[in-house]
């Protein structure tokens, strides 16, 4: 069940960190509500996949599947570079996470 909350923490990751674009500083009342409950519900996702999954793990996973959703999304719907060379580092941080679940206890 660890690694559902983490993997859903993740998702509520890239929520937030796409959420951020939209704040304008943190001047626009809706943008910034929905962004602190993405960081507050993904913070506690993470808070309890941590009971079972090592920090060092947790923690890699969590932001490797931030920093890859947010940029294949950027890259999808916000017009950003898919370069061979910016995918294959995605692709890298991907492998990266999947050889961290692999090495995994449990």
């Amino acid at each position: 069940m660890s690694w559902i909350y983490l993997m859903l923490a993740g998702l509520f990751e890239i929520g937030f960190a796409l959420g951020l674009k939209h704040t304008d500083g943190f001047t626009r009342l809706w943008p910034s509500l929905g962004t602190a409950a993405a960081a507050a519900v993904s913070l506690y996702l993470l808070t309890q996949a941590l009971r079972t999954i090592p920090v060092g793990t947790a923690y890699a996973v969590w932001t490797g599947i931030g920093a890859c959703g947010v940029a294949l999304i950027g890259v999808v719907l916000l017009g950003e570079s898919a370069s061979p060379v910016r995918l294959a580092c995605v692709g890298l941080i991907v492998a990266g996470v999947v050889g961290l679940k692999l090495a995994s206890p449990g």
